[in-house]
């Protein structure tokens, strides 16, 4: 008696869209997966939900009122982004702010980093289940944002950092505020370790999950966290120093297997050295101005409008027409968050940015998740896209 024919096996694979408004994206983003089973095949990102037109917008706007906007990309860490805006065209002018800007430039970007970090563990941890980080860090991130009212009166879009300085020195009472912070803030890391770091639920959800070589992060571009995760110490701070950092005593922390979980380690590390590199900024910040004294490039003070005509017809100029910048291209990139944000600037010798690109971390970084989810479950696919730590809003500038 013959045997029954074998039953056909079926070999297509399965196409499956994840988004464009699936909550663990981090933002509007449409993923297209190919799975076989629940294995990924494929994953290619599909992005420009949120285009808002930020670089043609630079484009349209004085110099001076550039620097709104660029809080508006990574809405996660606006100083940052300020900071690369007015360093590159400090460079352009020919600019050197004084000293005790640079200090302060230096501590609200590294806290600027610090509340960065927090966010990203806080919802990366519910995005994996764990519910009690979110509200631990969320209570530091609002101590942070305390202090960014504290001193720029607003307490996410400051636009403090300006061309030539700072909008506002510290108010008395601020450094005191900012000294309590950083009393607590070491313990509350430990905190955070205590509750993930050898949680066995996170270990397994994390440990060997999304790996991406030093060589293949190299090939992609990746910078930051992701980049140093795996194993490659390269951080704008130490290889292209601004701000003075080349003044402050801290190290580069690195990862060695690339995986979700190194990448989580690696901001939990940079958050401790952030808070080193802030107590030292602090103690020894220099007696000074907080912005260059030149009325072409910032605004006179309050008192010299109050007591001279000449200020007042300055600021008036300076509000409504902004100032002309020299003919030529530069490029100035910063260590941001999420990894090398730069801003690259063409003048014509006009009041416009002639030209206007960004060179933004999460849109190159979001180029190492095909990579990293090949192969993986899809059940890994949401941790593997918070670790990369994407702002859709840089994605799609």
């Amino acid at each position: 008696m013959a045997h029954p024919a074998a039953p056909e096996i079926r070999t297509e694979t399965m196409v499956l869209n994840m988004g464009p408004q699936h909550p663990s994206t981090h933002g509007v983003l449409r993923l297209v997966l190919e799975l076989d089973g629940e294995t990924i095949i494929r994953c290619v990102p599909h992005i420009g939900y949120l285009h808002t037109g930020f670089e043609n917008t630079f484009e349209d706007k004085t110099f001076h009122q550039v620097i709104p906007i660029t809080d508006r990309m990574d809405y996660l860490a606006p100083l940052s982004n300020n900071l690369a805006y007015c360093l590159a065209v400090e460079k352009l002018l020919g600019l050197e702010v004084p000293e005790r800007a640079q200090y302060l430039r230096v501590i609200l970007v590294e806290l600027q980093r610090i509340a960065s970090h927090l966010v990203w563990l806080g919802t990366h941890g519910l995005d994996l289940g764990a519910v009690t980080p979110f509200w631990h860090t969320f209570r530091e991130r609002d101590m942070i944002l305390d202090l960014f009212e504290g001193i720029s009166g607003v307490r996410m879009m400051t636009s403090h950092i300006r061309i030539g300085g700072l909008a506002l020195d510290i108010l008395p009472g601020w450094a005191d505020q900012l000294r309590e912070f950083l009393r607590i803030f070491p313990k509350r890391v430990d905190d955070y370790e205590g509750l993930l770091t050898r949680n066995r639920i996170w270990v397994q959800r994390t440990q060997g999950i999304g790996v991406l070589s030093a060589a293949d992060a190299i090939a992609l571009g990746v910078s930051g966290p992701v980049l140093r995760a795996s194993g490659v110490a390269h951080d704008l701070r130490k290889a292209e120093p601004y701000c003075g950092y080349e003044r402050f005593d801290f190290e580069v922390p690195v990862g060695q297997n690339g995986d979700v979980y190194d990448r989580y380690r690696v901001r939990l590390a940079e958050m401790r050295q952030s808070h080193r590199i802030i107590t030292q900024a602090l103690e020894g910040l220099p007696e000074g101005d907080f912005k260059i004294r030149d009325w072409r490039y910032t605004l006179p003070t309050r008192q010299e409008i109050k007591t001279s005509m000449e200020a007042l017809i300055f600021h008036f100029k300076f509000v409504s027409e902004g100032f002309s910048a020299p003919v030529g291209e530069v490029y100035r990139p910063i260590e941001g968050p999420k990894g090398e944000i730069g801003f690259y600037i063409v003048s014509d010798g006009g009041r416009k940015p002639w030209r206007c690109r960004v060179r933004p971390p999460s849109f190159v970084n979001l180029q190492a998740l095909p990579k990293i989810a090949e192969g993986r479950l899809i059940a890994d696919l949401v941790a593997m896209i918070g670790s990369i730590d994407i702002v859709l809003g840089e994605v799609d500038r």
